[in-house]
């Protein structure tokens, strides 16, 4: 009876279950053949899908597993482009529908399930662990990056192996396991994640100062390149707000401000004064202004009005950062807690001096909001090189290249999620977690470069038979227990990794993708080896191709009338010359029609057109492949295009008789189709031109009518 229930379970993929732990067997139910996550219950909480509310209150989604979930979006899209591709390539080795595989690399950690392969196509999944997991998937991790090739044991003693074989133990172990290593390199594009605490940062008050010295200085910045700056400038209500500050006794004695903190604090008035602030920001101002591209100078005095817009916003900014930092900036909890507020644009504006911002909300979003996340960025360049940025110019261009290439935003930020899936070079972030009773901030660095994985192919038998396994056990036979057994570590199954990648609430994955589809097209190298998608455009570029390369080497080849545009990689040479061919001085050089011959010209007919010109004549010559159009007497015209080797072009003296005529075209590869309609519009108006004297009229290129005229003397135009 029992080996009938076997036959029929592998027959009808029902799995055996024992009855109450004995020697019974139930059969139970079929399995699918194919079967993914319909719910996608892995949502990823950010500030597109959460109320304004529980954003300032209670900010949720700060977990590491939450704000981490993206990075597997990015590796899903990357392997959307090249997955099908590298399966063809047999980097993934034998691949089938139905198999799953595990990527592993220092921090990203993915199950990757194959449901459907077809025909120029592969449908997938993608099941992100957790970052930092548990003890037990530690230790699975581990196990996948163990490297065998250092095993030389063969049963007790250690003979060694040979060159890319593997010792007899290492063989006899992995062959024992429930999955192989199919890639060892497997290279796909991603970001590095670098990780700094921010309370080891600013624990100093020299490095707070730095930071608020960074702050005011990228709000003048931004200030001033602003394209409202002149509205700001010449708006009355603005200027009637900070007229008082026009005062150069004016200071502002508030006490949020500290010598400990703002580096322009002036110590006889207890406060900050414009004098103070005008000696420690005024060179930067200047200089911030001698950058900005305008037709009339910025004024930079000391009185003027764009010092005093900037001395009000230096006002508002710090006493905007200590209104959520609790009015202190003594405790860095406070000063960390505050500098997250501004950073995911939570302003308060609390004192009726600062009110005057409202006129025009644009101080704030481009002014700022910006300075805040730039004086993070530079001061955490200024944690690594302290001296870095104490020249202006260096300072300056620092800030225009993080803000043309470096993405800085809080990560529940839609603009966060939109910078990573483009492809983003650098982004930079302060991330605030509080899970499980701790209270931690970091800045968060992401470079975008390749990772390297190692691919992993699990048993996909036992992948089934391990979910199926945690279904019964928790939905049905309702076992609550956190650390029960069947999840704990076993490294010959890896059985923490397969049932944590399960779908909720059997596992516990920060990621589960939908199904995602990667075609053959989208791989560059396999369209390389095989070629692109065969369609009806192809045939028709390849007809196309193909006509247009017999109209042109039949063009070459024609002894006359040949209308080929020829293509010498876009450089191009074009002159037009009409003139006389009598010359009193000298035997008249005849350069005729029958001295063009088709398909090729000699270069000693060249050379002897240029030898035999007596006077005052210059000779020009063309080393290439040349078109030439050659034609003789008043009321003919013949055009002729051959390939030359060596053309003098012309060489000449002036008579002050004779008949006007073309003597001689010369072309490098390609002929432009409107050059050569003005060369046929001179052809047709040639007798136009006086006889009495030499004229020459030339189109040229590269300076060669000017050396033409130059030789020909004053009598001629060119």
């Amino acid at each position: 009876m029992l080996f009938l229930q076997a036959a029929l379970s592998s027959l009808l993929s029902t799995p055996l279950s024992p009855f109450l732990g004995s020697a019974v067997f139930f059969t139970s139910y079929v399995r699918p053949v194919k079967f993914w996550e319909r719910d996608y219950n892995t949502k990823r909480v950010d500030h597109s899908n959460t109320r304004l509310s529980s954003q300032l209150e209670r900010n949720p989604g700060a977990d590491d597993n939450n704000l981490n979930s993206i990075f597997y979006e990015h590796l899903t899209r990357s392997l959307q482009h090249s997955l099908f591709g590298d399966l063809a390539l047999g980097r993934w080795g034998v691949v089938s529908q139905g198999d799953c595989f595990v990527l592993a690399s220092d921090n990203l950690n993915c199950l990757v399930h194959v449901i459907e392969l077809g025909n120029g196509l592969v449908t997938f999944q993608v099941r992100g662990l957790e970052f930092r997991g548990t003890y037990c998937q530690q230790r699975e991790v581990e196990a996948i990056n163990e490297g065998v090739e250092e095993d030389e044991g063969c049963c007790c003693c250690e003979p060694g192996h040979l060159p890319h074989v593997l010792s007899m133990n290492a063989a006899f172990n992995l062959r024992w396991l429930a999955w192989e290593v199919s890639a060892t390199k497997y290279v796909l594009e991603g970001y590095s994640i670098s990780e700094n605490s921010a309370v080891s940062m600013l624990q100093v008050y020299d490095l707070r100062k730095a930071l608020i010295t960074y702050y005011v200085k990228s709000m003048i910045y931004y200030t001033i390149a602003s394209l409202w700056l002149e509205d700001w400038l010449q708006s009355e209500v603005l200027q009637e707000a900070f007229h008082s500050t026009l005062d150069k006794n004016y200071a502002d004695l508030d006490p949020i401000f500290n010598f400990n903190i703002d580096e322009d604090y002036d110590f006889r008035v207890s406060g900050i004064s414009r004098y103070s602030f005008c000696n420690i920001y005024l060179e930067w101002i200047q200089f911030c202004a001698s950058k900005k591209e305008k037709v009339q100078a910025l004024d930079t005095h000391k009185d003027s009005v764009l010092v005093s817009l900037c001395f009000a916003l230096s006002l508002l900014g710090r006493r905007t950062l200590s209104a959520v930092s609790h009015h202190s900036f003594s405790s860095v909890d406070f000063l960390l807690y505050g500098l997250h507020a501004l950073f995911k644009g939570d302003f308060r504006i609390t004192s009726l001096r600062d009110e005057w911002v409202f006129q025009d909300m644009e101080l704030l979003r481009k002014v700022v909001a910006p300075s805040i996340r730039m004086a993070l960025k530079l001061h955490h360049d200024h944690f690594l090189s302290a001296d870095e940025y104490d020249d202006s110019a260096t300072l300056y261009n620092a800030i225009s290249t993080y803000e043309k290439t470096l993405v800085i935003s809080h990560e529940a930020d839609p603009t966060w999620r939109n910078a990573v899936l483009s492809g983003v070079p650098s982004l930079l972030a302060l991330r605030h977690v509080f899970d499980d009773g701790a209270d931690e901030y970091k800045i968060i660095m992401l470079n975008k470069r390749h990772l390297c994985f190692r691919v992993i192919k699990v048993n996909r038998e036992c992948v089934r038979g391990l979910w199926a396994g945690q279904q019964q056990e928790l939905v049905y036979l309702r076992n609550r227990n956190p650390e029960r057994g069947s999840i704990q570590n076993a490294k010959q199954a890896l059985r923490n990794i397969i049932n944590s990648s399960c779908d909720q609430p059997i596992g516990y994955p920060i990621y589960v993708s939908s199904l995602t589809t990667s075609y053959a097209e989208t791989n560059e190298q396999l369209c390389q080896v095989v070629g692109g998608p065969v369609s009806f455009g192809t045939f028709k570029n390849a007809v196309v191709q193909l006509w247009n390369r017999l109209r042109t080497r039949c063009g070459e080849g024609c002894s006359s009338g040949g209308t080929a545009v020829q293509d010498d990689g876009g450089f191009e040479r074009f002159s037009v010359f009409y003139g006389t061919n009598v010359v009193e001085s000298a035997p008249q050089t005849q350069f005729s029609h029958s001295s063009v011959q088709s398909g090729s010209h000699s270069g000693d007919a060249a050379s002897e057109l240029g030898g035999q010109s007596t006077g005052r004549g210059s000779a020009a010559s063309s080393i290439g492949r040349c078109s030439t159009f050659s034609s003789l007497g008043q009321n003919s015209a013949s055009l002729t295009r051959t390939s030359l080797s060596n053309v003098a072009v012309f060489s000449a003296p002036l008579g002050k008789t004779g008949n006007p005529n073309l003597v001689t075209h010369s072309s490098f590869r390609a002929f432009p189709t409107e050059l050569a309609k003005l060369a046929r519009t001179y052809e047709q108006h040639s007798s136009d031109l006086p006889s009495q004297s030499g004229y020459v009229t030339g189109i040229g290129i590269d300076g060669q009518s000017q050396q033409l005229n130059d030789s020909l003397g004053q009598d001629s135009i060119v």
